[in-house]
């Protein structure tokens, strides 16, 4: 222990007292709030004051950081500090662990549940972490010593080795590496690649994925590193042959979505390595439905899926469902039966529980597990046949539990259900689970790479014995990390709250980020797919800050979308050196550097709008817009303006209009900034009124949603602005947009319809061109203001005129913007 330093202050010298270095007791001493806690600590526990081990004060101390971010009742704190005095929890993750366990199960604590959940009596050997490495290796295809940072992330990934010592798997790691590649050598510099020059004319598709970032994510790293076609081991060999027969040694893939509600930003990964995957490799990519639990599939979210799959640029080779193969899946089960792999199980959910170790952490044998094989069989068809109501008999494999993971003790393989199904009725009373279902069917669809998220790591044995027990084809399966956003939740069970106390409107609401919402705020597509793709793929999951998102959408709409002029809170001003009646006629281009986007005309006359926050009475030499007796720029107008007077409302005072005089005459000195307009010109419609434009702020207040996330909405997280202005450009780009999405929807549409295989059946969701279209088609940046899109409310007769017809705004017609995203800070707009 320590000695206290003489010249500290009381609590450092107090801390030193129970076992820190001075070095670490002045650190914890540092914080006054986390001092008084930890101060708290000591003279709450007798032992904790008397002086402990160097590691276990440290750990206190950790506990006491943790206490200042989280309330914990005394009795929870007693707990934890126990807890730690008796070497159960030995790192600052287990104590972190245990502060948030016995927050949401606090005093008394179910100790299995608290061991199981922190860590507690974790261990595993160095031989065993080796051996997990060699695994890694030869199921990645790691090539050599370039992969070792890669190998390390993906195994500490392993949700089974949560708790297991960073270092010992670097160590291990590289001991794999050495007995695999041979002692490290130094890597010769690669040469700098010669980065290819820019097209700024070309117009970028929304749906094309960039050419760079294909070669990156599909021919490096986690992807790049993947088996090859037929390159998965079987328990036969002519399964392997069958299978390449059938697939001609092609890279076949699914997306496997359950249609029990709508996708979000998190699917989309899902989707690009599925569909990009194979169609980087010139394979093909189903789109199936898991459609096994009728109680919660509706149809609107198979159409949804089809339509957010095409959304993003891909179209399936074929749609198939998990119930076109309800037959087959029940006569393997009757088969697992028969090769004494599963039985008839009559226990509860909570039996089920407890002998699955749910509460003991580990497993027992189930009392009905060596019933015979024939009475199984017996109580199987009883079970197809209507004996049992939900909950009374399950059909469970009868797997291996000796072995340490859970996803091999005995899972469940069926389960009786009373609800009709959407597409084989009242034909079947019993329902295949996921972890029956999924593996058997990529095996029916001869997927060459179930590609799925790391969650799923611990099934990929009890995958592989299905498979094996049945003697069928195995494709192999492999685990990459999901993306999650912050400051948003992405549960569906949330989601649905958040919708249906009215929180938000609708699942499609533009603050939500499922896939309809963010396609309705005006998310370009190419947008989305971009972002992924750029993160990379590999077995670390994807945790990345809404901020950073918006960003990759400003980007790409840069140099995607026209730029209009508009006012968001119009100021009037009058020209006082131009006639009435005066008008003159601006072309100006949609885009400064992309030709290919078209040009606009509108008026210039005596009467413009400006934003009133490019006008304040207090000028200054840092402030370059306008005052009085000031000079501006007027965006693409031919001359510049000075103020020389404004008028104010009586009532209130507020500035209600300016008086300006145009710089038309002589040599004006050169204006150093310059403000968006909108002119008056009633013959020409302009300028176009909007009549809401929403702005969309962060729906939650924190970046990670605690479980009461109703308590964290924040307020005002939706802004309307009703008195928007803008060019009368906008009615014709309008038309334009959405007349060439239309044409280029139906192009696509007829050329998947005559490039896929035939749809299952006639209940399959179909291809259509109408999938691909809505008002989110029409986005534009709205000059140094932000980027926008036209909402689903909006009403515009003129654009289903017509493709000669003049747009004209109509009676009953009603505008409606959502903000896409706001623009980058522009600095020459000083105030």
């Amino acid at each position: 222990m320590s000695k206290p330093s003489k010249d500290a202050d009381p609590n450092v010298a107090l801390f030193q007292t129970i076992g820190l270095s001075k070095a670490k007791a002045a650190e914890a001493a540092k914080n006054p709030k986390n001092a008084a806690i930890l101060k708290g600590l000591i003279e709450s526990n007798a032992t904790v004051a008397a002086g402990i081990e160097e590691k276990q004060a440290g750990l206190i101390a950790g506990l006491a950081l943790a206490l200042a971010k989280t309330e914990l009742a005394q009795p929870e704190r007693d707990y934890v500090i126990g807890k730690i005095l008796d070497n159960d929890l030995k790192s600052g993750d287990q104590v972190t662990a245990a502060v948030k366990y016995v927050q949401i199960h606090p005093v008394p604590v179910d100790t299995v549940e608290f061991n199981k959940e922190c860590g507690v009596g974790f261990s595993i050997e160095p031989n065993q972490l080796y051996e997990q490495a060699k695994e890694y290796i030869t199921a990645n295809a790691i090539a050599g010593w370039e992969k070792l940072g890669t190998t390390i992330t993906g195994i500490k990934s392993n949700p089974d080795l949560r708790w297991a010592n960073p270092l010992d798997i670097k160590n291990a790691v590289e001991k794999a590496f050495i007995g695999a590649f041979g002692e490290k050598t130094a890597a010769q510099p690669k040469a700098k690649a010669k980065e290819p020059k820019k097209d700024t004319n070309a117009k970028e598709k929304a749906s094309e994925v960039p050419a760079p970032a294909k070669k990156v994510v599909f021919e490096e790293g986690f992807l790049g590193n993947l088996h090859k076609p037929g390159g998965n081991p079987q328990i036969h060999a002519h399964l392997r042959e069958k299978h390449l027969a059938a697939t001609g040694g092609e890279v076949w893939t699914r997306f496997p979505p359950e249609p029990n509600g709508y996708l979000h930003i998190g699917h989309s990964k899902a989707i690009f390595v599925n569909f990009g995957y194979a169609a980087h490799n010139n394979g093909k990519c189903y789109l199936r439905y898991d459609d096994t639990n009728p109680e919660k599939e509706e149809a609107r979210y198979f159409e949804s899926i089809l339509e957010m799959v095409r959304w993003l640029g891909y179209e399936p080779w074929k749609i198939t469902y998990s119930s076109d193969y309800f037959d087959q899946l029940y006569e393997l089960a009757v088969e697992l039966i028969k090769r004494d792999k599963a039985y008839i199980c009559h226990c509860t959910q909570e039996e089920i529980k407890i002998d699955r170790g749910e509460k003991r952490g580990q497993p027992r044998p189930c009392i009905h597990r060596n019933r015979p094989v024939e009475e199984s069989l017996a109580e199987f068809e009883g079970m197809k046949n209507g004996k049992y109501k939900p909950k009374e008999a399950f059909l469970r494999m009868k797997q291996d539990l000796s072995d340490g993971n859970p996803q091999m003790w005995d899972l469940t393989a069926y389960r009786v259900l009373e609800t009709p199904h959407h597409r084989t009725g009242s034909k079947w009373r019993i329902y295949p689970t996921y972890d029956f279902t999924h593996c058997l069917v990529d095996s029916f669809e001869n997927i060459s790479h179930s590609l799925c998220t790391t969650e799923f790591i611990a099934s990929r044995q009890s995958y592989d014995w299905l498979c094996d027990s049945l003697e069928v084809y195995k494709p192999r399966q492999s685990e990459y990390g999901r993306l999650n956003l912050e400051g948003t939740i992405m549960s569906k069970r949330k989601i649905l709250a958040l919708v249906e106390e009215g929180f938000v409107n609708g699942w499609d609401d533009p603050r939500l980020y499922t896939l309809i919402a963010l396609r309705r705020r005006g998310i370009p597509p190419g947008a989305i797919i971009s972002f992924v793709s750029t993160l990379g793929i590999s077995t670390a999951p994807s945790n990345i800050e809404s901020s950073r998102f918006e960003q990759s959408v400003r980007q790409y709409l840069e140099n995607t979308v026209p730029r209009l002029l508009m006012v968001l809170k119009p100021l009037k001003v009058t020209i006082e050196n131009l006639p009435d009646g005066y008008v003159t006629f601006v072309e100006k281009p949609l885009h400064p550097k992309i030709s290919a986007l078209g040009t606009a005309t509108i008026p210039f006359t005596k009467t413009i709008y400006i934003e009133a926050d490019d006008f304040r009475l207090e000028d200054s030499k840092d402030y370059f817009r306008l005052a009085p007796g000031k000079t501006v720029g007027l965006f693409q107008a031919p001359y510049p303006i000075t103020c020389t007077s404004y008028k104010t409302d009586p009532a209130t005072g507020e500035v209600i209009e300016l008086i300006c005089k145009l710089e038309n005459e002589g040599q004006p000195k050169k204006p150093k900034a310059f403000i968006q307009w909108v002119a008056e010109y009633a013959p020409s419609g302009s300028p176009v009124k909007i009549d809401e434009t929403r702005v969309f702020h962060r729906l939650f207040k924190s970046d990670k949603p605690p479980s009461d996330f109703r308590n964290d909405i924040a307020p005002d997280s939706l802004e309307v602005i009703k008195t928007a202005l803008i060019e009368v450009g906008f009615l014709p780009l309008a038309k334009r947009l959405l007349e060439e999405a239309r044409v280029e929807a139906k192009e696509r549409t007829n050329k998947a319809a005559t490039g896929s295989a035939p749809a299952s059946d006639d209940d399959t969701p179909h291809a259509t061109a109408e999938q691909l279209v809505g008002n989110e088609c029409v986005r534009f940046q709205g000059l140094r203001v932000a980027y926008f899109a036209l909402d689903k409310d909006a009403r515009l007769e003129c654009l289903n005129d017509a493709p000669d017809a003049k747009p004209e705004r109509k009676q009953g017609d009603y505008i409606v913007l959502n903000r896409i995203v706001s623009l980058k800070e522009d600095t020459g707009k000083s105030s």
